[in-house]
């Protein structure tokens, strides 16, 4: 019996297998993925004209907001800033015409808050037609 050690050779990686595999994995792949052409959402964008007739603009309940923190309702300024005033005053002037467009004017340094308050009222009443516009600072 032989009990010597045999020398051992240095010990070499073989990655040609390893190609094999990854070659046959993106095969694999290639062959099992399908490709959908997605198509473009269409959106239909609001189109307004600047030379609407006057009648259709006393229609509109224009709603202010300032920036200290207080609602100018067609040029009545409201007494608090709470939802439930809001709500009043809202009804008082769309005397219960709930498709008269509401034109939210909000100053730059006026809080969200205040924004979403008006949000909360418009949908109490049921007021779908929101506008929301911005006013030119006057030329100094």
């Amino acid at each position: 019996m032989k009990f010597r050690r045999q020398k051992i050779d240095d010990v070499q990686v073989n990655l040609t297998p390893l190609i094999d595999v990854v070659f046959l994995l993106l095969i694999f792949f290639m062959v099992s993925t399908t490709f959908n052409q997605s198509t473009e959402l269409t959106i239909d964008l609001p189109t307004s004209t600047s030379n609407a007739p006057s009648s259709d603009r006393s229609k509109n309940v224009e709603l202010v907001i300032t920036a200290d923190g207080q609602y100018v309702i067609n040029g009545q300024t409201l007494i608090n800033e709470k939802v439930s005033t809001l709500i009043q005053g809202l009804k008082e002037v769309t005397q219960g015409d709930n498709t008269r467009p509401l034109i939210i004017t909000a100053d730059a340094k006026s809080s969200y808050d205040m924004v979403l308050r008006v949000y909360d009222a418009a949908a109490n009443l049921g007021i779908t037609k929101l506008a929301h516009t911005a006013q030119k600072e006057p030329a100094q």
